[in-house]
C-alpha cells in the first residue's frame, strides 16, 4: 500500500482512512486471544475521539512513553524500549512525515524488517478498547500515540494482535534493526561476560533479556523480578564503589512499573558508597520500571541475554 497516494485520496474527499485489510473488527484481534463474551466487547477508538489534542510524538520518543496492556507483548515491547535508545535505528521504524497536526486523514504507517528487506505497514488509527481500557500497549502520556499504533502495525504484519501474546525478543530486534542478533545463556555464560556488556553498550547495540518459567508466566517474585517475561538492558558501567570497581547494570521493565528490590535497586544502601556525582547521574529514584543490578545478580536472575547490532 502507498500511504502517501492513500493518505492523498482521503484529504481529498474528506474521509478518515479505513484499513481493509487488518479491520477495526473481531478477525483482527485473533479468536482465541480473549473469552468470546470479552471479544465481542471490544470498541475500536481513534486517538482523536479520546483526546482533544493528541500527538504522534511529544518531546521525543523514550522507552518511559511506553506501558504494556493486557496483551502479552512484553517481547516486542522490551525491544521497543531499546530502539529508542538508539535514534540511528528508529527513524527507519517511525517515519517522520506524519502526525495529528498536518493532513491528518486516521492514517499512519511504520516500517519493519522482513526477510532482507524494509516493509513499509500502512493502518488506521482506530485501537482495541476493553472496558474502557487499552487492550495494547497504553501510552504513559494520555496524548501520545507512538506505541499504540507502531504495536497496531506490527499486530497487522503478524496477522493479528493474537499473535504478539507472547514471541521471542531476539525476533524483535531484527525486524526492528535489519541487524544481526546474538545470544548468550547467563546458565552458562561466557567469562568476559561484564565487559561484553560494556562494549555492546558503547557500541550502542540494543540489548534485551528474559527470565525463564514458560508455565508460569507473569509472575512476580518477592525480589521484584517477573518470571516468563522480557526486559530492555539499558545500560552497563562500570563505577566506584567503597575501595574498588564494580560492573552494575541497568534494566528496564516494558510493564512500566515493578522493580529489583535488591542490592543495587533505587532504595538499596550500595548507592550510600558511590560518590555523590556518579549516584546523581546514574540514579533514577521512580518506579519507572527501571533499575540496576550487579552483574552477578543479573546472572543468578535472567536466563538469556540478547544483543543486537547493524553489523556483526
Amino acid at each position: 500500500q502507498d500511504f502517501n497516494h492513500l493518505r492523498a485520496l482521503c484529504l481529498s474527499q474528506g474521509l478518515l482512512f479505513e484499513e481493509a485489510t487488518f479491520p477495526a473488527d473481531v478477525s483482527s484481534i485473533g479468536p482465541n486471544l480473549l473469552p468470546e463474551d470479552k471479544l465481542w466487547r471490544i470498541q475500536w477508538k481513534r486517538p482523536t475521539e479520546l483526546q482533544r489534542n493528541p500527538y504522534l510524538i511529544m518531546d521525543g520518543v523514550s522507552r518511559f512513553d511506553i506501558m504494556q496492556g493486557e496483551i502479552g507483548s512484553c517481547w516486542l515491547l522490551a525491544a521497543l524500549g531499546s530502539l529508542t535508545l538508539q535514534k540511528q535505528f528508529l527513524e527507519n521504524v517511525l517515519p517522520k512525515d506524519q502526525g495529528f497536526q498536518d493532513d491528518y486523514a486516521g492514517i499512519f504507517h511504520f516500517r519493519f524488517w522482513q526477510y532482507g528487506d524494509w516493509v513499509d505497514v500502512v493502518i488506521d488509527d482506530q485501537l482495541p478498547f476493553l472496558n474502557g481500557r487499552y487492550l495494547s500497549v497504553h501510552p504513559r502520556t494520555s496524548n501520545e500515540f507512538w506505541p499504540s499504533l507502531l504495536e497496531k502495525a506490527y499486530a497487522k504484519l503478524r496477522g493479528s494482535y493474537q499473535n504478539l501474546h507472547g514471541g521471542y525478543l531476539s525476533d524483535a530486534l531484527v525486524d526492528l534493526t535489519g541487524g544481526v542478533q546474538v545470544q548468550f545463556s547467563l546458565k552458562d555464560p561466557p567469562p568476559d561476560l561484564e565487559e561484553i556488556l560494556k562494549a555492546a553498550d558503547k557500541s550502542q547495540c540494543l540489548m534485551g533479556c528474559s527470565t525463564s518459567g514458560q508455565l508460569r508466566r507473569n509472575i512476580e517474585l518477592r525480589n521484584g523480578i517477573v518470571q516468563g517475561h522480557a526486559y530492555t538492558v539499558t545500560g552497563a558501567v562500570k563505577i566506584r564503589y567503597k575501595n574498588g570497581w564494580k560492573h552494575i547494570i541497568r534494566i528496564w521493565n516494558p510493564w512500566g512499573h515493578g522493580e529489583w528490590k535488591g542490592p543495587w535497586s533505587d532504595h538499596s544502601p550500595q548507592w550510600d558508597h558511590v560518590e555523590p556525582k556518579f549516584r546523581e547521574a546514574l540514579l533514577r529514584n521512580k518506579d519507572d520500571g527501571e533499575f540496576w543490578m550487579s552483574c552477578k545478580n543479573f546472572q543468578e536472575q535472567f536466563s538469556w541475554l540478547y544483543i543486537c547490532n547493524s553489523t556483526p
